[in-house]
């Protein structure tokens, strides 16, 4: 198999659109991983760094109402922070739907499948309050900028990052020989949930060469990280375990703890042999199948180990595969692919959501896409999204789908196309005889639209 323009853009982008044209080669996709990216001008969305700011205004709240109880003063305060937490609610539904339109518009539609794939490997969420609304500014931050660099930084942007830290229960874990244990006692506690995380998901693998003893010797190595919201990420030493551990038979540290040993280790870790196979099949069942042609992730194996991580070089390697552009057999789209998707097809004004209520968009999107399965920004835990279809194609999920495609269009988009034209835009070749007379004889353009995107062919990348 070769390069196809029409399947490019469904397997490795946000789907066919009529106003921005298919890549006309790999390369072409590759070289939009270093064009300007114009969409994250165009439909902004607040990075982490801004995020702080709320986190540190909440802060400065939370202690008027402590050291004020029962005043006025606390009582603004507590008014003042309700006000923070709707704000960041609402602003919440507004990046969501900015993500959507980034899809709808993009003309380097692979980068934004790659944020949300590394966004999804590097699963983080707010736990209560403010920081649950933290996903998409920690996608901003720490994903977007390092999907087309070195798995190592990748890995140590994410892992480091203050949501991670936070979603892991990090900030918490002491060292148990360490200066903040002696102080604490049977208060204090090693925490070994990012260490575990870190081996079984981040990097080598369920199946990889590690052990119990790794898993603790890792959490000890990470302990002193934690997070400042005035500052970020943050290393504390008083909380740091002294003394070296040893992580798969390499010792770490020492008697002056750092944030410097931890981003050691985590190099070794992204460079590891298993780390390779790890990655490189779940690329290849992210973007292609469920069951990849095994030549396929072989190559993308011998690419990420030649290559140190060269994330590029993987993806040029996935491009670049006969076995990447087999058209039978492609995964079935994760619910926000679908709706994302479907209004790139559309072509939704760059306006659509412009002054929507935040109730109405919830209505709209949010509440429909969790019907299909997926919980925005509310993780069931760090693996993040089932990449199984069999997780998606499901009774509810599918009638949430077909409902959504028959009645939502016609409210985001009240001049539907004619579902004559609209079954090749959506669909290019692969709008079949039957969907085509459906078009055809479907009573309204509303019914006609969602035939087609309720279709097998649309549901599938």
């Amino acid at each position: 198999m070769k390069f196809d323009p029409v399947l490019a853009d469904i397997r490795f982008g946000c789907g066919l659109s009529p106003r921005v044209g298919p890549p006309g080669a790999s390369q072409a996709i590759l070289d939009s991983l270093d064009a300007p990216d114009r969409v994250a001008r165009t439909f902004p969305i607040e990075p982490f760094e801004t995020f702080l700011i709320r986190m540190q205004e909440r802060q400065r709240l939370s202690k008027i109402r402590r050291a004020q109880r029962g005043t006025p003063e606390a009582e603004a305060a507590r008014k003042a922070i309700k006000v923070l937490n709707k704000t960041a609610r609402i602003d919440q539904a507004t990046w969501m739907g900015q993500h959507i339109l980034r899809r709808t518009w993009t003309d380097a539609p692979f980068r934004e499948r790659l944020t949300f794939f590394w966004g999804d490997h590097f699963t983080a969420a707010g736990k209560a309050g403010l920081i649950r609304r933290a996903t998409s500014p920690y996608f901003e931050s720490a994903i977007r900028p390092n999907i087309a660099g070195r798995f190592e930084d990748l890995l140590i942007a994410a892992v480091t990052h203050p949501l991670m830290v936070h979603y892991l229960d990090q900030d918490s874990s002491i060292g148990p020989s360490s200066e903040m244990a002696a102080k604490r006692g049977k208060a204090a506690g090693l925490n070994e949930n990012l260490a575990r995380e870190v081996l079984e998901l981040h990097t080598l693998g369920a199946d990889g060469p590690y052990t119990q003893a790794d898993v603790r010797q890792l959490a000890e190595l990470l302990t002193g990280l934690t997070l400042n919201f005035q500052t970020g990420t943050h290393f504390r030493k008083p909380f740091a375990e002294p003394g070296a551990e040893t992580v798969l038979g390499k010792s770490y540290g020492g008697d002056n703890p750092n944030l410097g040993d931890i981003r050691a280790v985590l190099r070794d870790l992204a460079r590891h042999p298993s780390t390779a196979r790890h990655l490189a099949r779940k690329l290849a069942v992210h973007f292609v199948s469920d069951s990849p042609d095994p030549d396929l992730v072989a190559a993308l194996e011998r690419s990420y180990r030649d290559t140190g991580g060269d994330l590029k070089a993987l993806y040029a390697t996935l491009l670049d595969h006969p076995g990447a552009w087999r058209p039978e057999g492609g995964n079935v789209k994760q619910p926000f692919d679908f709706i994302a998707s479907a209004c790139r097809a559309l072509a939704l004004p760059r306006t659509a959501f412009d002054g929507m209520k935040e109730n109405r968009f919830r209505t709209l999107v949010i509440r429909p896409l969790g019907l299909m399965g997926h919980i925005w920004e509310k993780p069931d835990g760090p693996d993040g999204l089932d990449e199984a279809d069999t997780a998606w194609v499901t009774p509810q999920g599918l009638a949430a789908r077909l409902q959504w495609a028959v009645t939502v269009p016609q409210l985001l988009l009240p001049d539907l196309p004619d579902p004559r034209d609209f079954a090749q835009t959506a669909l290019g070749p692969r709008a079949s005889p039957p969907v085509r007379f459906a078009a055809e004889a479907a009573e309204s353009r509303w019914e006609g639209i969602g035939l087609i995107l309720a279709s097998p062919a649309f549901q599938r990348m």
